[in-house]
């Protein structure tokens, strides 16, 4: 190349040397990259070899900026190489999950989160990268709660505790997450003026709209609000009382949302109290810490902790 021409709208018009002679050609930068006087370029001489009309130009397809003597060349803007990055709204990503989710082949949920592994809006942004595939959920529920935080929708519906009962909840929805399996709509509960989280296997009605939801705070991620505790995922729906030894009470309930200190005795045991859903996997945690830790209530946590002791000690 001998010179830089006019430049036009995307493109530039230079001044190549061809076997000795001066000729004009035009380069797209966004295509070959930039064009500077010595530079060496390949061009498309085709559609001036036959007078099709491009007033005299040649193409340039490439830049060879490599030294004279090195092995023959060409530089290729990465634009011509490279796909463009793949982007998705909120709402396109939310209805390509709920669309794999649909389906009983588990693949195509596999295949989505892989592509959208690099989201930063949308139902999947908050998701771990390890979850495996999500089962449980019924697909209506899903779907409504995609659409009601893709459409930042504050909602109403029955919600089924842990112990059966069953009220209904006004809540504005943050997002999804998922745990242990399972679906979780995260969002304001307006009944508590806080951020809980809902499985979704646990809703006994149909989502309906009651208006727009509030703006979720700055940097909000669904997947902070769902617990991970001895019971497993998700908010206790009920309490427990349990007392620790002093070698383990310092530590016992280090990282559990929700303890409240309730005394410590004269002989350096303390009593707490801990939001809990009764069942197999909180009994299990309060054994493994043998005799250091003894359930005061519920009666029914109580009581599997001293019928696993049992079962123990009869084995």
């Amino acid at each position: 190349m001998v010179e830089l021409g006019d430049a036009r709208e995307g493109a530039v018009e230079l001044s190549v040397d061809i076997d000795g002679r001066a000729e004009r050609a035009l380069a797209y930068p966004v295509l070959v990259g930039t064009c500077d006087p010595g530079d060496r370029v390949l061009l498309n001489t085709t559609a001036v070899d036959l007078e099709l009309g491009t007033g005299g130009l040649h193409l340039v397809v490439a830049v060879d900026r490599e030294p004279a003597d090195a092995e023959q060349g060409y530089t290729i803007a990465k634009e011509r190489y490279y796909l463009p990055e793949i982007r998705f709204t909120a709402e396109e990503i939310t209805a390509l999950a709920v669309a794999a989710r649909s389906g009983a082949d588990t693949a195509a949920e596999d295949a989505v989160r892989k592509l959208l592994s690099g989201a930063t809006e949308g139902i999947l942004a908050t998701l771990p990268s390890d979850v495996g595939p999500v089962t449980e959920t019924a697909t209506e529920t899903l779907t409504a709660a995609a659409e009601a935080v893709a459409g930042s929708r504050r909602v109403r519906f029955a919600y089924r505790t842990a112990s059966g009962a069953s009220a209904e909840r006004t809540v504005d929805a943050y997002g999804l997450a998922v745990r242990g399996g399972h679906w979780y709509l995260v969002g304001l509960d307006h009944d508590r003026d806080e951020i809980r989280s809902f499985r979704l296997s646990r809703v006994a009605s149909s989502l309906t709209e009651d208006g727009q939801a509030e703006p979720p705070p700055e940097g909000f991620r669904a997947s902070d609000h769902v617990r991970t505790a001895p019971w497993g995922p998700g908010d206790g729906e009920g309490s427990a009382t349990v007392a620790f030894a002093p070698d383990v009470a310092w530590w016992a309930t280090t990282g559990i949302a929700g303890v409240e200190d309730l005394e410590t005795s004269g002989d350096g045991w303390s009593v707490v109290r801990l939001p809990a859903t009764p069942g197999e996997s909180l009994a299990a945690w309060v054994l493994s810490f043998g005799p250091a830790a003894e359930v005061l209530e519920p009666p029914e946590l109580r009581d599997e902790v001293v019928r696993r002791l049992g079962s123990a000690v009869g084995a």
